[in-house]
């Protein structure tokens, strides 16, 4: 492997109704890259860049303003709202053209920023993706703690790569960016799609802050997307599971028939009624949520064969450092 060189490092910074946190962020961000710039661990042209994923409040306006007074702010407005793996591909595909590394992190500061310097050290020792890891889930509620638990069980049991308790606080070479171009889905996984590259990798662990301000953009409704894409665009055990039911079913089903027919030839006339009815809900039971899962499966399909774009950007606010 080359020795590596002091990189060029963007931040790719994902924005949606940020308007009450955002000029904070941008200051302890700016704060952390000059030092890191000071300390030499990075390179004068390190920037900045915001990815506004179509905000209906101040947003767009305060990061042009951001952007106006310092060259170290880039900023990438979306046409639409296009959700925020489509806003972090965005950002890190249009960071790639002047970065040597770039890392994607939330705009609401809960992930740890002082991470960064274990996260240079691991690329300049080689790794070409370098995932963050929260050390633990105390911050969350019962719900959500026990819910992420359970999902990242199910992703493993399905075959997925996910990296547990990683969400998108990671770093990126150029090398490892060129590569994720090349992928062409429609529907993004990120953190499931990246572990497949096959790069040397490696995991920096950090704790997770309380919120600046406002509140998370992530709802239970979003979360359960998220979730349901990571499921259905990284793995097809699902349908293989129904075709083992489909099976165990079957099974079951000409059981129940034999024992019909033994009680008939017996002379034991069972009404049936609660055997009957049992049988009919589990039947209908599983093909319904057979078809459910199938049904996700050729949305999918459905919404890659039309090949539109994954996101379009609005406008693009990039300057020369002075």
């Amino acid at each position: 492997m080359d020795e590596r060189t002091t990189p060029v490092l963007y931040l790719v910074v994902p924005c949606y109704n940020e308007e009450e946190v955002i000029e904070k962020s941008a200051q302890v961000m700016s704060d952390k890259l000059c030092r890191l710039i000071q300390e030499e661990k990075i390179l004068k042209g390190s920037k900045i860049m915001f990815v506004n994923d179509g905000s209906k409040d101040n947003t767009l306006r305060l990061l042009h303003e951001i952007a106006s007074k310092d060259t170290m702010f880039s900023v990438v407005s979306l046409a639409g709202n296009y959700g925020h793996q489509s806003a972090i591909l965005a950002g890190m595909m249009m960071a790639r053209k002047y970065a040597d590394v770039v890392v994607t992190i939330d705009a609401d500061l809960q992930q740890d920023i002082e991470a960064l310097d274990k996260f240079l050290a691991s690329y300049m020792a080689g790794s070409e993706v370098v995932y963050g890891v929260r050390n633990d889930r105390h911050s969350d509620g019962i719900f959500k703690k026990g819910s992420a638990t359970a999902y990242y069980k199910l992703m493993h049991l399905l075959g997925s790569k996910v990296i547990t308790n990683h969400a998108d606080y990671r770093l990126m070479s150029k090398k490892a960016l060129n590569a994720l171009s090349e992928y062409q889905e429609t529907n993004l996984f990120l953190r499931g799609l990246i572990p497949t590259m096959g790069f040397a990798s490696d995991v920096v662990y950090f704790d997770v802050k309380e919120r600046e301000a406002g509140h998370s953009k992530y709802t239970l409704s979003k979360m359960m997307t998220l979730a349901l894409d990571g499921i259905t665009s990284m793995s097809v055990r699902p349908l293989r599971m129904i075709a083992v039911l489909g099976v165990l079913v079957c099974v079951f089903s000409i059981i129940m028939c034999i024992i019909s027919f033994v009680d008939w030839l017996q002379g034991n006339n069972v009404p049936g009624y609660t055997t009957s009815l049992i049988v009919s809900l589990i039947m209908g039971g599983v093909t319904l949520f057979s078809l459910g899962i199938i049904g996700e499966y050729i949305g999918k399909i459905y919404m890659e064969t039309k090949k539109r774009p994954r996101y379009i950007i609005d406008t693009f606010v990039w300057k020369e450092d002075e």
